[in-house]
């Protein structure tokens, strides 16, 4: 998850939501099965889930004008046979200290191909009840991650990616695989159709890899390993122009599990940080 880093929130309580004309999810076996040692996680290996978060203002920092923030997330990653599918939408609502509220919404789907070459894209954005941003098109890496991004929407153009370029199922693979064999640092060109102006420069700092450990609320990450990474976002126009010294557009902070499911996450904002705890963890249904 970029935790595009966007995704679906219900304000005051979180809840889960199906897609208008979407039949329940078949129940499924609450079952996890560790990839064994001294073997790479793949695409395979991500778990198809619904996870709903319950979103906070984190503690406060000096001189911020945010008093309160609070939202909803509900993230899907759905086995399309393939690739995988993803849907977020997401709603949070600012007061500062004025009292002045502001409540902002998104909703940002993929399809990723299992291989992490190809990605189509799709975002909406609203202030206010008003769109103030949609983003379209597809991207096509080549096997050295060079490639092209062809966007419908805001408007017709493309942008190439750089050698090295990545997609976000495949940064969540790639980040889980280095931290389980002690790595402490990827710095990877990201793609994920959130930003109109093509790749984004990222540095990811990782924890040690934990092993598996008891977790009462979600049992099914029980027989787990995980790892805690902060993941720093950059303008890449701005980075090459500075010589590589730049501040990170943002920051998100996630423990993920070997699964690709994130239970915790932090997201660094610059002026003000928002924490997000998952509520709620539903398997979903598909595959071939």
């Amino acid at each position: 998850m970029r935790l595009a880093i966007l995704s679906a929130f219900v304000l005051g309580t979180v809840i889960s939501v199906a897609p208008a004309g979407a039949q329940a999810p078949a129940p499924a076996a609450p079952v996890a099965t560790p990839v064994p040692p001294g073997q790479p996680i793949e695409a395979r290996n991500l778990l198809a889930h619904r996870a709903a978060y319950r979103l906070t203002l984190a503690p406060q920092r000096d001189q911020s004008n945010i008093a309160s923030a609070e939202g909803g997330m509900v993230y899907e990653l759905i086995d399309a046979c393939d690739g995988w599918t993803t849907r977020q939408r997401f709603t949070l609502r600012l007061t500062d200290r004025d009292g002045t509220e502001i409540e902002t919404t998104s909703d940002y789907s993929t399809y990723e191909s299992k291989d992490g070459r190809r990605l189509r894209f799709t975002l909406t954005q609203m202030t206010q009840g008003a769109v103030t941003q949609r983003i379209a098109g597809e991207a096509e890496l080549s096997a050295d991650g060079s490639g092209v991004a062809r966007y419908s929407e805001p408007e017709v153009k493309e942008e190439r990616l750089p050698v090295g370029t990545i997609l976000p199922n495949q940064h969540t693979i790639i980040t889980l695989n280095a931290a389980r064999t002690g790595q402490r640092l990827v710095v990877r060109p990201l793609f994920d159709g959130t930003s109109s102006d093509g790749v984004q420069d990222t540095t990811t700092v990782l924890s040690a890899w934990d092993g598996p450990q008891a977790n009462a609320e979600f049992p099914l990450l029980s027989p787990l390993g995980s790892a805690r990474m902060r993941i720093a976002f950059f303008d890449r126009e701005a980075q090459q122009q500075g010589g590589g010294a730049t501040t990170p557009s943002y920051e998100v902070s996630l423990r993920y599990w070997e699964n690709g499911v994130a239970d915790q996450m932090l997201m660094d904002f610059r002026e003000f940080a928002v924490d997000g705890r998952m509520v709620k963890l539903e398997l979903m249904p598909g595959g071939c």
